[in-house]
């Protein structure tokens, strides 16, 4: 079957892609602030603890769709930071160092730098507001 290029459709799934991408990774982010799921939570102000903070923060921003590309920005630094950091002293492979998670979210989240929030954002909204009010 051939599909339209069909733009909707593809702002869908990016929406789609960011709402459940923010949701994985504020769960990070509520485990070690939150306690929930129960997990281990970092020492203040650690690097781990700021990292959670991050996931947190930007998970909740991404779910809503507001300030997407900075907050992807950020996003997407701290998972290529532990990444380095984290996984890949334990192995060159990241099948095997744990990593996989840390790759795909900060490509992920670089892709958002450049594509947007998709629908569904609050992004999207301030800026049809916007171009009403012109």
């Amino acid at each position: 079957m051939d599909l339209p290029h069909n733009s909707l459709w593809a702002d869908r799934a990016l929406g789609v892609l960011r709402i459940v991408s923010a949701l994985l990774f504020l769960e990070h982010g509520t485990t070690k602030f939150l306690g929930f799921p129960p997990g281990a939570s970092p020492a203040a102000f650690s690097l781990s603890w700021f990292a959670g903070l991050i996931e947190l923060v930007g998970g909740a921003l991404l779910v809503v769709g507001l300030w997407v590309r900075p907050a992807a920005f950020i996003m997407s630094g701290t998972m290529a930071v532990a990444y380095w950091v984290a996984h890949a002293p334990r192995s060159f492979f990241p099948v095997n160092n744990g990593g996989d998670a840390a790759i795909l979210f900060c490509f992920v989240f670089l892709y958002f730098v450049f594509a947007g929030g998709g629908a569904w954002s609050l992004d999207a909204v301030r800026g049809a507001a916007g171009r009403r009010a012109r």
